[in-house]
């Protein structure tokens, strides 16, 4: 029964660590998280810590972004539209 629950634990950080490793893929680059940490700060803090909330928001405020935040969005949209 011991060696069940290791086994069983083993999967469990296994799967944890893939969904964690997965989340942060998609918060962008150092570069891009750079551009546009100030923003979320600024406008969308009510959503800290939850990265989809503040990317949601964000993109909700896309004309009160800053230069920088707004290069990050257009590039992630012309990517996405490539790709289809």
């Amino acid at each position: 029964m011991m060696k069940w629950t290791q086994v069983l634990f083993a999967a469990v950080v296994v799967a944890l660590g893939s969904a964690a490793a997965s989340a942060q893929e998609n918060r962008g680059t150092a570069e891009q998280r750079a551009a546009c940490t100030p923003d979320a700060f600024r406008l969308c803090s009510a959503y800290i810590p939850d990265p989809a909330g503040v990317e949601v928001c964000l993109r909700q405020r896309k004309s009160d972004l800053s230069e920088a935040c707004k290069a990050v969005f257009d590039h992630a949209a012309t990517g996405s539209a490539r790709g289809r």
